[in-house]
């Protein structure tokens, strides 16, 4: 498999950055408003302020399966770069469950909140004391995103599961038992070369990388491709327990993961953009032939 070369822009960089600055910068205070008058506009805008944002940086996204439309979902998902939130947040309408030093980083704290994301420590202790709060906005038929490896990691793997975050799944949502619905992301292409696993780390962003010229180097890369796959939802009293269902949901994950890196996916199962597109040139020959 040959592997895209990777250039950098200086221009590029500074020229998305600074798009993707003032564009935040305007909608920061729109949805401060927004979240103080309790406007519906503050639960539509963070998803179209992620679009926005994957456009500004190039970023085609390319969805297998289809979202859960059932409110409120908790959508679990693997985890490897800042970048997954504007993804995630660009596909589903709803807030993320996020670490509580997260809402004391500068910028993405910031933004963090205005989209209304529920902080835990997650230990297991405070994640039972903190169950009370999710099971509110739950109630309330918010969609959550949980990321149940509780770090980022490389790119090129799923880790291992912690089932105790999975404490916020045995909820009774007006006597129903909460839908749980897997969803895996990959970086696949670059300028529409497949992306290698020597490449992925320079999209995924872990251990004690340096998060600025992380940014500065991504910013100023060529078009990158994101696979995001939705699998089949899942219940908490279908699995019976939360290791169980912490279990099915990495298995999941990583399966629909590794497609979508190797680009091997089963029969009737791949990239929607390229079903539609060989859908379209059938129904164009059986016309041509007729």
């Amino acid at each position: 498999m040959t592997e895209p070369t990777l250039i950098h822009s200086p221009v590029v960089a500074a020229s998305r950055l600074l798009v993707y600055g003032l564009w935040t910068t305007a909608l920061i205070p729109l949805q401060f408003f927004a979240l103080k008058l309790r406007l519906p506009l503050a639960q539509r805008l963070p998803q179209l302020y992620h679009r926005a944002c994957c456009r500004i940086l190039n970023i085609r996204l390319e969805v297998i399966g289809r979202r859960s439309r059932v409110r409120p979902t908790l959508f679990v998902a693997n985890h490897s770069s800042y970048l997954d939130i504007m993804v995630y947040g660009a596909l589903i309408k709803g807030s993320f469950i996020a670490k509580t030093e997260v809402g004391r980083w500068p910028l993405f704290g910031t933004l963090a909140k205005l989209q209304r994301s529920v902080f835990v420590d997650r230990q297991i202790r405070s994640l039972v004391a903190q169950k009370d709060e999710i099971a509110k906005r739950l109630v309330a038929r918010d969609n959550l995103i949980l990321f149940p490896e509780g770090t980022s990691n490389d790119g090129n793997q799923v880790l291992p599961f912690k089932s105790s975050l999975f404490v916020v799944a045995d909820q009774q949502i007006r006597g129903e038992s909460l839908t749980v619905q897997p969803v895996s992301i990959a970086y696949t292409r670059l300028d529409g070369m497949p992306v290698g696993r020597h490449l992925r780390p320079f999209f995924a962003w872990y251990g004690d990388m340096a998060l600025l010229s992380h940014i500065w180097l991504l910013a100023g890369l060529g078009r990158f491709t994101v696979t995001v796959t939705f699998d089949k939802p899942v219940t908490f009293a279908a699995l019976g327990s939360r290791k169980a269902l912490s279990q099915h949901c990495w298995e999941t994950i990583s399966t629909s993961h590794a497609e979508a890196i190797t680009g091997r996916w089963p029969e009737g199962r791949g990239p929607r953009r390229a079903r539609r597109w060989m859908r379209a040139r059938r129904r164009a020959g059986r016309a041509a032939a007729a």
